[in-house]
């Protein structure tokens, strides 16, 4: 592993930092780069060989990952992990962050047990350019489909919020009028609005409706009050279906699968509003990433990581820049557009891939 270089390192990290994030796969596009492009590319970048150092880098990348996504959603965080806390210390769940929080923790279990047993096997069985190039045509047709077959209550959960962000909807600072808060608040549940909410006053509980994805630092006055609002939506949504979303994402196990697509595609099945199935898919994959990224880093100031650690450093922060550019990009783009031309792309460039490495080279 000493053959990386800090072009190959850079370039991984760029594209890690973008397309974790985005439903395009990252480790299917850092599976298939290094093939495309052949030559030392193909022979250092390998990520199924046993003991991989490369797999190392790349899942080593995920803490600059999770960094960004955590100074993103700094504000949401700290209202989150302040929820599970003082759940924990009352013992008792009640508030809305609480329960987010809970679901949070619920629906990170079954990924994260799957992925401790599963992802040596896994790496190994379908870590190969080819079957990546395959998975990644499947990951766009989920999304499409996500889009295509979307269940009612989803699209009108969309309308309901995209109701409360109409100007005429909204007062003098961003303050919902009167009357207008109701349909955005009622994308899950007939009322979700609590007095006691941990992060949010009375005042905010009747404010903010404009559905905000939570674009922390986006320069919307009234954002904090909107992401409150949001994860009121998201906590009505019930355990039950928290853990069938959050398990969409032991699917991403398989190169080519997007963590973030499925889970979206998964969240819009279940009826939730396409910004909101984001907004909780960037909120499961945080933890996840994290961890991910956690459990590897061991390596990289072991062996595997000898006369790489300066490659190592450079694809982080190009990893961390890379995401924290792809996240405030997708909660504006999600508000209002769909995951369709992100499933084009994954279905043509993973049938490219495949006929390329197959029939061509």
């Amino acid at each position: 592993m000493t053959h990386l270089t800090y072009l190959e390192a850079a370039v991984v990290g760029l594209i890690q930092g973008v397309s974790e994030l985005f439903p395009v796969s990252s480790l299917g596009h850092n599976v298939l780069l290094p093939a495309l492009i052949g030559g030392s590319w193909e022979t250092d970048l390998d990520v199924a060989k046993p003991e991989s150092p490369y797999l190392a880098f790349i899942v080593g990348l995920h803490v600059a990952t999770a960094i960004a996504l955590l100074v993103y959603f700094r504000r949401d965080w700290v209202r989150i992990v302040g929820g599970f806390v003082s759940s924990v210390r009352e013992h008792r769940v009640e508030t809305a962050d609480q329960r987010l929080a809970w679901m949070i923790v619920l629906a990170t279990v079954p990924v994260g047990v799957v992925g401790l047993v599963a992802e040596h096997p896994f790496r190994v069985i379908f870590g190969k350019p080819i079957v990546a190039g395959v998975f990644l045509a499947v990951n766009g047709v989920i999304l499409i489909a996500g889009e295509r077959f979307r269940r009612r209550s989803s699209l009108d959960a969309d309308a309901r919020i995209a109701g409360a962000r109409r100007p005429e909807a909204v007062g003098v600072g961003g303050r919902a009028a009167p009357g207008a808060v109701g349909p955005g608040l009622a994308a899950y549940a007939p009322a979700v609005a609590e007095p006691g909410a941990s992060g949010a006053s009375g005042a905010s509980g009747a404010s903010g409706a404009s559905g905000a994805l939570g674009a922390s630092g986006a320069g919307d006055p009234a954002a904090p009050e909107a992401e409150v609002m949001a994860d009121r939506r998201l906590s009505t949504m019930g355990y039950g279906r928290a853990i069938v979303i959050g398990s969409a994402q032991i699917l991403a196990l398989l190169a080519g699968i997007s963590r973030d697509g499925v889970t979206m595609v998964a969240g819009m099945r279940r009826g939730l509003a396409r910004e909101d199935a984001a907004r909780f898919a960037f909120l499961l994959s945080t933890p996840v990433i994290l961890a991910a990224g956690m459990l590897k880093i061991p390596d990289l100031f072991g062996p595997l990581g000898h006369g790489i650690r300066g490659q190592i450093l450079l694809g982080s922060v190009l990893s961390g820049l890379g995401a924290y550019a792809a996240i405030r990009f997708l909660v504006r783009y999600l508000r209002t557009r769909s995951l369709v031309p992100f499933g084009l792309y994954c279905l043509a460039a993973g049938l490219a891939s495949v006929v390329y490495l197959g029939l061509v080279k």
